[in-house]
């Protein structure tokens, strides 16, 4: 049995003290795939050094978060383009909107999203989408970027259900991670009507821990909650579960 995780920020400073065991003791527990994504600039080199450590295990991606869209995205979109012609990734990501933490981006975040997602085509990858409190917008957005090269993943994927079915008519696969196991977290609720072809598995480590670590620092090995809530909503065995959300994550990334 091997797990994916497809989105996990194991470069975080919440890590920095037992980053190698909590990395060991998820790999002894079939957890051997991890796909990491990007925030901006200053967190590259940590990620590159993850990957050295880890090569059999830890896959990239390059992007310019949405809550770090500022006055200077012009200059990091410039390192993302740059970063994407030296050397390959797995998706560009994480990209998107954010209206949680700061309405007044909007104009720039859509600019970013927009030319990320243009970057992804260029480069045939997929992309890998945030999404809070902007479920609106990021559909506009890819309503005019719709074609056959626009695929990906709609990460911690937290709306409706028909939100749900909007998001997967754009190539996108569900990123599910902690919050199906919330008491209120309203996917269980629907998830049964979306076929597991559909969904990946995602931790979003150290954010999002599942019950009964809500609030605590998410490990990824907490991602083995989420395949037992998942088995349950789907009535399958836990193997079964992390067999076929594996293959959609190759479909996704190529590997």
């Amino acid at each position: 049995m091997i797990i994916t995780d497809t989105h996990t920020h194991l470069y975080s400073e919440a890590f920095e003290d037992d980053r190698d065991e909590v990395i060991k003791k998820a790999i002894e527990n079939n957890i051997k795939r991890f796909f990491i994504p990007a925030i901006d600039s200053e967190y590259t080199q940590s990620m590159y050094e993850l990957e050295r450590k880890y090569p059999d295990n830890v896959f990239l991606m390059m992007g310019l978060h949405p809550t770090h869209v500022k006055e200077n995205f012009e200059e990091e979109l410039k390192h993302v383009e740059a970063e994407l012609e030296k050397r390959s990734f797995y998706a560009v990501g994480e990209i998107g909107i954010d209206l949680y933490w700061d309405k007044s981006t909007l104009d720039i975040q859509k600019e970013a999203f927009k030319r990320q997602i243009r970057l992804a085509k260029q480069y045939e990858l997929p992309i890998v989408i945030h999404c809070r409190e902007a479920f609106d917008e990021i559909f506009d957005v890819l309503e005019a970027e719709k074609d056959e090269q626009l695929y990906g993943i709609f990460h911690c994927f937290t709306g409706n259900q028909q939100q749900a079915m909007r998001a997967l008519s754009y190539n996108m696969k569900l990123g599910i991670g902690g919050v199906v196991t919330f008491k209120n977290g309203g996917i269980d609720k629907f998830m049964d009507q979306i076929p597991i072809e559909n969904i990946v598995l995602e931790t979003d480590a150290p954010y999002l821990a599942p019950a009964p670590y809500r609030g605590k620092r998410n490990d990824p090995i907490y991602i083995l909650r989420v395949v037992e809530k998942l088995a349950n909503i789907y009535r399958i065995s836990k193997e079964k579960v992390a067999e076929i959300t594996t293959r959609n994550s190759r479909e996704i990334f190529g590997i």
